[in-house]
């Protein structure tokens, strides 16, 4: 049997399992303001705080290159391993709004042993075809980002701790089968040590600048867009009584249609070419982003779900394509960092994009999601620049 043509699924299924821990607090957000006292706002600085736990983990593996030290497979293990039990400290009935900013917090520095970790190990394993492997990686992570919310719609007659247990345990199994079924890869060229100016070394090279621009600005749009998913779906109720939405169920829809998105993505791109599908992707969701506020007002509940789904079709199918623009563009030996790197920077964006947008919405809703738009222009001028 011919165990290479495992390796893609395996590591598909890894990161869904061990990435449905990003939002597995957002999944139950109803609960935890109702048990723990929490503010209506706690939406955003939760999902924020891990935000900044991922940005801190990233920035610490890229300074000190663990990615490419050390075994990325192991590596991946342990990251699952501890972030699982961080997931699972929001169950805690002693919590406080800060241990639970804290919880989430280690959880997400966690998922930077994770998400651009197994970026890393696929890209050791498929030099060729890589903007295909990572759409169904990517795709991956978009499902498991949006496990949490098809879970909780599923299980309302559980206790709504249930879905932490089972978005750790999932972590834990990911993590697992990575360690025991995925060794180093053939293309893997191991650092020589830390090197602390990996950092800025990286962009002197204008191949990478272009490629990591361009994901900067689709990363100010798109978490900032999922973690409002289903605030945009209120908001269309609040405004139209008439509306019945199932939200945990559409926002599951809207968010994971992205890992669909992806693959579709991925292929594609081997006859338009990479860049060139990037830029067409994130060209229409930064369209979305400027026609949003219009699609409040359509009388039609079928029209602005459909819109939505198209959004989140769009808003990240040029995510996978991205990350196969920054591995191509540097040296072997530095495609862990490299990965890691623009993913530091591109979270540290979705903070700001996030609270920003946290702020507006309470006193511009609708017109709020028009500060969406501002990422994908930035991205489409850093895809024009020849490299």
């Amino acid at each position: 049997m011919n165990t290479r043509k495992l390796i893609l699924p395996i590591i598909v299924i890894s990161q869904f399992c061990c990435t449905s821990l990003w939002f597995a607090g957002n999944g139950v957000m109803g609960d935890l303001v109702t048990n723990f006292n929490l503010s209506e706002n706690s939406l955003g600085h939760l999902t924020s705080a891990v935000q900044f736990g991922f940005i801190t983990g990233t920035l610490l593996f890229a300074i000190l290159t663990i990615a490419d030290r050390f075994s990325p497979s192991k590596v991946f293990f342990v990251s699952a391993l501890l972030g699982a039990l961080c997931n699972l400290g929001v169950v805690w009935d002693g919590n406080t709004v800060t241990s639970l900013l804290l919880f989430r917090f280690l959880t997400g520095f966690f998922l930077a042993g994770i998400y651009p970790v197994g970026m890393k190990i696929a890209a050791d394993y498929f030099e060729k075809g890589l903007g295909k492997s990572l759409g169904f990686l990517v795709g991956a992570l978009v499902l498991g980002t949006a496990f949490p919310h098809i879970l909780k719609g599923m299980t309302l007659d559980f206790p709504w701790r249930f879905v932490l247990y089972t978005t750790s345990s999932l972590a834990v199994l990911g993590g697992g089968l990575m360690l025991f079924f995925v060794p180093n890869g053939p293309f893997r060229k191991p650092g020589l040590g830390v090197d602390l100016s990996a950092f800025f070394t990286v962009f002197r090279n204008r191949n990478f600048r272009s490629a990591a621009f361009g994901y900067f600005g689709h990363m100010w749009e798109l978490y900032a867009f999922w973690a409002f998913v289903p605030v945009l779906l209120k908001t269309y109720v609040d405004l139209h009584p008439q509306a019945s939405f199932n939200i945990p169920l559409l926002s599951f829809c809207i968010i994971g249609i992205g890992g669909l998105a992806c693959v579709i993505g991925g292929y594609i791109s081997q006859s338009l070419g990479t860049k060139r599908t990037a830029f067409i992707a994130l060209l229409l969701s930064g369209i979305c982003c400027l026609i949003v506020p219009w699609m409040f007002a359509v009388n039609s509940e079928s029209l602005f779900v459909m819109f939505l789904l198209f959004w989140g079709m769009v808003v990240i199918a040029d995510s996978p394509l991205f990350s196969t623009l920054v591995a191509q563009s540097v040296a072997p030996q530095l495609k862990g960092t490299a990965l890691t790197i623009v993913n530091c920077i591109g979270f540290a964006i979705t903070i700001v994009s996030i609270q920003l947008l946290t702020a507006l919405v309470e006193i511009m809703t609708p017109t709020a999601y028009l500060i969406l738009a501002l990422g994908p222009i930035w991205g489409l001028i850093a895809l024009r620049r020849k490299a």
